[in-house]
This record gives structure tokens, sequence and C-alpha cells, in this order.
């Protein structure tokens, strides 16, 4: 009998993991930066432009998602370019983005968008998944 398990045995955790640490790294110092412009945005927009911030403001997380995941499969084909991208390794990719996100969120960095949540666990799924599209099959 076939063991189900060996697929996850194969697949490259250390590089997956590296990308992942990588990615959210560079995304995180990119958060207070975006963050710092949001809060300066926000004291400087009049009243009656506030309800479409508030508006884009409830995109936003998706969108931080989306850009760490897809910054997270960039590095991923820039520096570890010898392993072989397929759909069972995006899905890890996703795996080792959703821990690296959850440990950041223990530690005690400041951060607007880049953390560990539904929204932006459905962004990163987006951003791994549409800009991988040649690495489906």
């Amino acid at each position: 009998m076939r063991n189900p398990f060996w697929r996850l045995k194969t697949l490259p955790w250390g590089p997956l993991l590296g990308a992942s640490a990588l990615g959210v790294a560079i995304a995180a110092v990119a958060d207070i930066f975006l963050g710092a412009a949001l809060i300066w945005l926000m004291g400087s927009l009049s009243g009656a432009l506030m309800p479409f911030f508030q508006i884009l403001l409830i995109g936003l997380p998706v969108a931080a998602g989306f850009g760490v995941g897809a910054l997270a499969l960039v590095m991923m084909e820039r520096t570890f370019s010898h392993i072989y991208l397929e759909t069972g390794v995006l899905w890890a990719l996703i795996a080792c983005l959703g821990l690296v996100l959850f440990l950041k969120s223990w530690l005690p960095f400041p951060s607007a968008l880049v953390t560990f949540g539904y929204s932006q666990m459905v962004g990163v799924l987006l951003g791994v998944f549409l800009t991988g599209k040649r690495h489906w099959r």
C-alpha cells in the first residue's frame, strides 16, 4: 500500500521556509513605511474623502497578502531556481507562509497589514497561485 505522506517528506521544506521568511521580512519592512504613510494620509484628508478612504482600507489586507504571496514566489524563483515549482510545492509555500506569518504575529514588531488573519491568507493564496500560474502543471 502506498504511503500518503511520502510526498510531504519529499518537498523542499528548507528552501520554502527560507523564501517565506525572506518575503515576509521584506514585506514587514515595507509595512512599517506603509503604516506611517497611511497615518499621515488619514491626518491630511478632508472629511469628504474619508468614506472613500475607509472603503480602500477594507481591501488593503487582501492586497497586502497578495503582495506577500507574490513576493515569496518571486524569491523562490530567483534564489532557489534549481527547485522545480509545481502545484504541490506552491501549496507547501502557502503553508510555510502561514507558519511564518503566524510566528511573526508573536514577535513585538509593529504591523499594520502584514499579519496572520483570514483576509491575509486569502490574499497569500491568490498571490501565490495567480503569480505562479505557469507552475500549475
